[in-house]
């Protein structure tokens, strides 16, 4: 799954965007920004893989946003200005989109980003970061020890804290590498953290987990 944002002053073409990217399975708009220094603190904390890049905001010019973001993802330019389109080149962006573009277009930017985005999916650094109230809080994925799927959020326990995240157990899922198992419809776990199995509950540490029985061969497959 390749995760991305937009930026652009201009709500429709976030929607077109939107609408684009949600045609592709393999794509994820995590977030849309109307504003580039809104969309700063998740770029600095490396939030997403592909960005979808305004050039003329009334802020800040997209190509100076570009140059002040330390280790930037790959990026998509999108413009109804095509005099910028060497400048973006020479920045190292993977495509120019000039407005309005089709999706067939589209598609065809995202097949360059695909290829220069394997390297960094197979490097990919062992945490991930998750909204807490107004914080992003940066989470080990070796500390985690299982997601558990309240009403209206996710809450992570981890070795030190729980924390409490306003999404879904499904989403949280997409997110995870393959060494965490779904064992029922409201728990996910860390298989290395596993103690012990006993009928249908999971114990790790003190915790006990119910293994729901549509969960449980896939469970038992995965652990040998």
């Amino acid at each position: 799954m390749i995760k991305c944002i937009a930026i652009d002053d201009e709500f429709l073409a976030l929607e077109i965007i939107e609408n684009y990217v949600s045609k592709c399975p393999f794509l994820e708009l995590t977030a849309t920004f109307s504003s580039p220094l809104e969309a700063l603190p998740m770029l600095n904390h490396g939030g997403c893989d592909l960005l979808f890049l305004d050039i003329n905001m009334p802020e800040v010019n997209g190509m100076d946003f570009l140059s002040a973001i330390p280790v930037p993802p790959l990026v998509v330019l999108t413009t109804a200005y095509p005099q910028y389109a060497l400048a973006g080149f020479e920045a190292g962006v993977v495509d120019y989109l000039v407005k309005p573009f089709s999706f067939e277009r589209f598609l065809k930017a995202i097949q360059k980003v695909q290829p220069r985005l394997a390297p960094r999916i197979e490097s990919a650094p062992q945490y991930l970061f998750v909204r807490s109230a107004h914080r992003m809080v940066r989470v080990d994925l070796d500390d985690i020890l299982m997601l558990e799927g309240k009403k209206d959020y996710v809450a992570v326990h981890t070795q030190a804290q729980v924390i409490d995240t306003l999404t879904t157990l499904t989403a949280f899922q997409d997110k995870l590498p393959k060494d965490f198992v779904r064992v029922h419809r409201s728990f996910i776990v860390a298989l290395n953290k596993i103690n012990a199995i006993e009928r249908n509950i999971i114990y790790i540490g003190e915790k006990k987990v119910p293994v729901g029985d549509m969960f449980r061969e896939d469970l038992l497959r995965r652990i040998g």
